[in-house]
């Protein structure tokens, strides 16, 4: 089911130009970091793999060349572009499709695993709720959910609740720039991982395992729970 005109729109805080999606993903690692989290997952050829907010394929290109059925999902047409592009540059067929969290379109248990990395940040928090149902729906059951995110792993420190030395604190210990930190804590939806958690469980994932890299980053690895098993 495709987003209704009255959801969150998830376009209004996402570059779609060429610019943006050019600077998009500087790390030269990038194809060996999403080959070593493909392997861990298990990928096998056959597979149906969903990565949604895909970027420039990366991930989604490699998961083909292990011969999983791909659909590369971006709400960006220029991040879809880069991905077409990669796509042709490694010889491997991948499927996009100009969607979002809330607007991706899915058949119910039908993906043997869905990955999303930091795209869930986008949307407040009831529409995250919202993605995530959306996502457990397009499961396969036993099937897994790969989420690496931006949250915020403590709060800020101090009986005022210091947000300046919070932030500065981050930007010194872990070599963030401050104008990317800043911005994001005034625009975007970013939160605690112990609300994600608990919006996962009551999702109806099982919590395979959780690392969040102090203080911004997390990752989830979850299941869909087969018929007649605890979430």
């Amino acid at each position: 089911m495709l987003a209704r005109d009255w959801y969150y729109n998830e376009r209004r805080r996402i570059g779609l130009d060429s610019a943006v999606a050019a600077i998009y993903d500087h790390r030269d690692d990038r194809d060996l970091c999403a080959r070593a989290a493909l392997s861990m997952l298990g990928v096998k050829p056959g597979w149906r793999v969903a990565d949604i907010g895909c970027g420039n394929g990366i991930l989604a290109c490699e998961a083909a060349l292990m011969g999983a059925e791909v659909d590369a999902i971006d709400i960006s047409p220029a991040m879809l572009a880069l991905a077409e592009i990669q796509a042709r540059d490694r010889k491997v067929a991948i499927r996009t499709q100009t969607a979002g969290l809330l607007s991706f379109d899915y058949q119910p248990d039908s993906y043997d695993l869905i990955v999303s990395e930091f795209a869930l940040h986008h949307l407040p928090d009831f529409w995250k709720a919202v993605a995530l149902a959306r996502i457990f729906a397009a499961l396969r059951p036993g099937a897994n959910f790969y989420l690496r995110d931006i949250v915020f792993v403590s709060t800020p420190d101090g009986e005022e609740r210091n947000v300046e030395q919070w932030a500065d604190f981050s930007i010194k210990n872990h070599d963030f720039d401050r104008s990317s930190v800043v911005t994001h804590m005034r625009d975007e939806y970013s939160t605690f991982g112990w609300v994600i958690e608990r919006m996962l469980a009551d999702t109806g994932f099982a919590l395979i395992s959780v690392d969040y890299h102090a203080p911004l980053h997390g990752t989830y690895l979850l299941r869909k729970p087969k018929h007649g098993e605890q979430g």
